[in-house]
């Protein structure tokens, strides 16, 4: 089966809005606020989320990347490619990823921000939750809820990176 189209970019924009007026909305202060994107289409995310809190909020909200491979337990990476340049011990980090499935990412990213220092909270926003956790993970804020059968995939497209916004849905082989 071809990919079909499920999210245009006019959706996908609008689901980046979202996201950013709900962690206006449910933190108290941004001041404290660190966007951590985890590679490589989450850091495009944080870096669109971080642009329209500073339309809408006047604040620059630090930002970084995180490599979740080195923490990964499916795979061995010698290099670690992580750019956090702000301490984030104390701060209230917001993890952002593309596509929330089993949960084993976020735990990785997890694990790898606690090696950098310990945040005194952790949220989670996600374009789409898939379902199908195989930890007891959930997404704080989220795009769009995608219920997939577990042989279907996502594809996120996003123009950092694949010339256009959008999203792809699958259907794999049974």
């Amino acid at each position: 089966m071809a990919k079909k189209e499920i999210v245009d970019a006019v959706t996908m924009k609008r689901a980046i809005t979202r996201i950013t007026y709900e962690i206006i909305e449910r933190n108290k202060s941004l001041d404290d606020i660190v966007l951590i994107g985890i590679k490589t289409r989450g850091v495009y995310l944080a870096k669109r989320i971080q642009e329209r809190l500073a339309e809408l909020e006047g604040l620059d909200i630090p930002f970084g990347e995180l490599d979740t491979r080195p923490f990964r337990d499916d795979m061995q990476v010698e290099e670690d490619t992580t750019d956090i340049k702000v301490d984030i011990k104390g701060k209230d980090v917001i993890l952002v990823d593309d596509v929330l499935y089993t949960g084993r990412t976020i735990r990785a990213a997890i694990d790898g921000l606690v090696k950098l220092g310990r945040p005194a909270r952790v949220q989670l926003a996600v374009l789409v939750d898939r379902g199908h956790r195989e930890l007891p993970i959930r997404a704080d804020y989220v795009g769009k809820n995608i219920p997939t059968a577990r042989d279907e995939k996502v594809f996120v497209h996003m123009s950092e990176s694949d010339g256009e916004d959008s999203l792809y849905l699958e259907k794999g082989e049974a």
